[in-house]
């Protein structure tokens, strides 16, 4: 924005017991702490609000109800309103009824969201108690512009913990901490964000010897304990997710950040988890998405009539953006067809919380800022200020839990589309999961990765058909070796020698007949299956 804040704006989401929780955070918050506060809370629309006064009891810093057109200042604390929706925009409040008909039930979502595009990494979101997982998408939107994050948790264990916990689990906190012990991390972050802020200018890093040393250090130490070579990511980004984790541990000098993460095992997972954030927009990479309608898309189809079905798999869908870019995709080209197969997207994840979103199919506006106008108006549906995806697209899709490395997988699959989920991975993971996918696709189906990963040492498994946008085709006639354990009882992976194709044949039709009877035995009623004879 041309009027952006120079100082940190805090966006904090509250709901059920967050009253008590925002007394405690505020209490220890100083009157010169140079930053602003913004307070969206759950509020019934029909009983007039208190939380301006109760939160102004407890601090010196001077508390109000948010108006339209309030220009944000430092130390300053504002609330909402009952009955409305908040966001930002140039530093400037926007106040606006909410609509009785079409109730917005994500109002921290829409805060937060606003307040990381206006502010970008000057943006702070912090989440205290409430049920339900509001909150989750706004502070990942601040994550992914490089603003800092905060849970309620720990020690001080939030009374309804549903809402904090819904973005620890989507890995888009930078710090859980008790409300007592926010307010001088926050006061550190205002303090160091300055000295800090050259971390990300590339310039910097090519002139700076020891920030480039300090870099190489790093990724060095990353690849050692992690398995993940960093040494290619882009600096500045780099550096500004290493820069967030040094205010979150308060640590004003570089140095003293490598020296802390030798010491620290859990230090080095902290930081790769940051270095993964935003992975899960709505057609991410637009070049890519658009490789894979030109070189795919057309193929899955291809042969296919009524009675048949495209069925493409999204493990590690997250809260859902990627699955329904694809279903997008898949949408738009069946309707040029006379003969549409049947369209199965299976999307899957370990994070409960990400799949309610995920199924839920509504994201704040700012969210889905890189869908083309065209198939915004196309495929969602503008409710208030947010946008619901269309129950055509979205009865498209299935959610459900599934862990890649540890459940059964899908079979007769065209398409897995696996984006920056096997960076996640250790190399004999890796090693487990591309065999499996080899497996689960059908013959001559498609692989889609993500820009920053590789099918490895499997290059006879599949044929690149596009290596920049990471578009590859399954190889048919290889020998391979059953790709993970299948064993009752966790057996390793078995290893041997190679074997031929029509042994392959065998292994493969055998290996669909276990998962397909474990699948069975663990989901299916109990049940009789009754042949014509009787």
């Amino acid at each position: 924005m041309s009027d952006k804040a120079s100082f940190p704006i805090v966006g904090i989401g509250a709901s059920a017991g967050g009253v008590e929780a925002l007394e405690g955070l505020f209490g220890a918050v100083p009157a010169d702490s140079g930053m602003a506060f913004v307070v969206v809370t759950h509020l019934s629309p029909e009983h007039e609000s208190l939380l301006a006064d109760i939160i102004g009891r407890c601090t010196p810093t001077p508390a109000h109800q948010a108006c339209d057109g309030d220009l944000v200042e430092p130390n300053r604390i504002y609330t909402l309103q009952p009955g409305t929706l908040l966001t930002i925009d140039s530093g400037r409040l926007h106040v606006r009824p909410d609509s009785a008909s079409h109730r917005e039930r994500n109002p921290i979502d829409l805060f937060l969201s606003s307040l990381a595009s206006d502010c970008g990494e000057r943006a702070v979101g912090i989440i205290l108690s409430g049920g339900g997982s509001d909150g989750t998408l706004g502070v990942k939107a601040i994550k992914e512009r490089g603003g800092f994050t905060i849970a309620q948790g720990h020690d001080g264990i939030p009374r309804h913990d549903g809402m904090p916990n819904s973005a620890i689990a989507a890995g888009v906190v930078d710090l859980v901490a008790p409300v007592e012990a926010m307010a001088a991390t926050l006061v550190d972050y205002a303090r160091t964000a300055t000295p800090l802020g050259d971390l990300t200018s590339e310039k910097a890093v090519q002139e700076d010897a020891r920030l480039e040393a300090a870099r190489r250090s790093i990724t060095t130490i990353l690849r050692n304990q992690i398995g993940h070579d960093f040494q290619g990511y882009k600096h500045n980004t780099f550096l500004r997710r290493v820069q967030r984790r040094m205010q979150a541990l308060r640590l004003m000098d570089i140095d003293s950040y490598v020296e802390h993460l030798r010491e620290d095992r859990t230090e080095a997972a902290a930081l790769f988890r940051d270095l993964l954030i935003g992975v899960t927009t709505f057609f991410r990479d637009g070049e890519t998405f658009q490789a894979l309608e030109e070189l795919v898309i057309p193929h899955l189809f291809a042969g296919k009539s009524t009675g048949d079905a495209v069925r493409v798999w999204v493990p590690g869908c997250a809260t859902g953006e990627e699955v329904y870019s694809i279903a997008m995709l898949l949408s738009e080209y069946s309707e040029t067809l006379q003969s549409v197969p049947k369209i199965q997207v299976f999307a899957t994840d370990i994070d409960e919380h990400a799949l309610e979103v995920a199924r839920t199919g509504r994201y704040p506006a700012s969210l889905v800022r890189d869908v083309p106008t065209a198939r915004l108006k196309r495929h969602f549906v503008e409710d208030g200020t947010s946008y619901l995806v269309r129950k055509e697209v979205r009865d498209l899709c299935i959610f459900s839990a599934h862990s890649v490395v540890r459940d059964p997988p899908f079979s007769r699959i065209d398409l897995i589309s696996c984006r920056n989920l096997l960076i996640y991975l250790g190399m004999e993971l890796q090693d487990q999961v591309i065999p499996m996918f080899h497996y689960a696709l059908r013959p001559g189906g498609y692989l889609f990765l993500g820009v920053a990963e590789t099918i490895g040492q499997h290059q006879t498994l599949f044929l690149p058909i596009d290596k920049k946008h990471r578009l590859f085709c399954r190889q048919d006639a290889v020998s391979v070796t059953i790709p993970f354990a299948m064993a009752d009882h966790g057996a390793r992976t078995a290893r041997g020698s190679a074997e031929t194709p029509r042994s392959i044949q065998s292994n493969a039709a055998n290996l669909r007949g276990h998962v397909e009877a474990r699948v069975l035995d663990r989901f299916a009623p109990a049940h009789v299956v009754v042949n014509l004879n009787g």
